[in-house]
């Protein structure tokens, strides 16, 4: 089975764990297991669960990750990460010292024509990262009414010309369902004044991943994970957060630094009593992003940064 995918700040994410080669790690994003293997390869007694909700990933490791598999180092979770402590719990894990999050829609994903994701292949809208849930493109295009297709596209695609698209769309469904990807690409063009088309890449960027974001709750997801994966960790414990849009990153900075600023301090304290400071740590201030040697072998790095944090108390 193929499944080419260059896996994004690969190092980065992992040193920045900080591997115990006897601890308890979590890979939250397993796709190509790029940065599976590499964890895997750092452990000696410990242990690694990986999760992933397409099937397709999952088949995929388990042939290029099987020496781990069979020394029982390893075990793979087909599930949604938002369900990480309630999957883990089943494991009988309670704690972790790690895990690394590689968001987004993986390459394969991307690529496999079928599925539905891109602007730039035709198939059936789909844009399901779990084939088995019933909500598809499909239904949000065709079913969902203008002020929800508004909503979603200003919030999740911060596109400026949401209301004329939803306006195009509305239009289009009443005389026949937009089936494809490429007949979507059209109602948007449509939509998007000549001028405006010319500039800032393909128009229907923004409406796709607005759409992608919404089919799968991307955020509402994230956010249930981070802060089940907040809890779990150890002390000394770290998670590796890898981003691909601006939405996503804002969301992991802003969870991030709330959990490392201190809170309800009174005024005039001379010194911060332990109790009242933080539990977590920034490991880097700035998210860290690939180097130029990395841009130049794997284009979609382009917009990846990384953000680590660590329990400390």
């Amino acid at each position: 089975m193929e499944f080419d995918h260059v896996t994004v700040l690969l190092h980065e994410a992992v040193d920045g764990l900080n591997i115990n080669p006897d601890g308890i790690y979590v890979d939250a994003t397993l796709g190509g297991g790029g940065h599976s293997g590499l964890i895997l390869s750092k452990l000696r007694d410990g242990h690694l669960y990986a999760f992933d909700q397409d099937q397709t990933a999952i088949d995929y490791n388990q042939e290029h990750l099987a020496q781990y598999v069979q020394n029982q180092h390893l075990t793979f979770i087909k599930s949604n990460f938002k369900n990480l402590r309630s999957t883990l719990a089943e494991h009988g894990v309670t704690h972790i010292d790690g895990i690394v999050y590689d968001l987004g829609v993986s390459s394969p994903q991307f690529d496999d024509a079928k599925r539905g994701f891109s602007y730039q292949h035709d198939a059936k809208l789909d844009m399901r990262m779990n084939q088995q849930q019933k909500l598809s493109a499909y239904e949000v295009v065709n079913e969902w009414p203008y002020e929800r297709l508004v909503k979603i596209l200003y919030r999740y695609g911060e596109e400026r010309f949401a209301k004329s698209i939803a306006r195009s769309i509305e239009k289009h469904r009443q005389e026949a369902p937009i089936v494809t990807t490429f007949q979507l690409v059209d109602v948007i063009k449509e939509a998007i004044p000549a001028r405006a088309r010319r500039h800032g890449g393909h128009p229907a960027k923004r409406t796709f991943q607005a759409i992608r974001i919404a089919v799968n709750d991307e955020l509402g997801v994230l956010e249930t994970s981070l802060e089940q994966a907040l809890d779990l960790l150890e002390v000394g414990g770290r998670i590796s957060v890898i981003t691909f849009q601006s939405l996503e990153d804002r969301l992991v900075k802003t969870m991030f630094r709330e959990k490392t600023t201190l809170q309800d301090v009174p005024a005039g304290l001379p010194v911060v009593p332990v109790e009242m400071q933080p539990d977590f740590k920034l490991v880097n201030k700035k998210p860290i992003e690939p180097t130029q040697a990395e841009l130049t072998h794997n284009h979609r790095a382009h917009s990846a940064h990384l953000r680590i944090i660590e329990r400390i108390k």
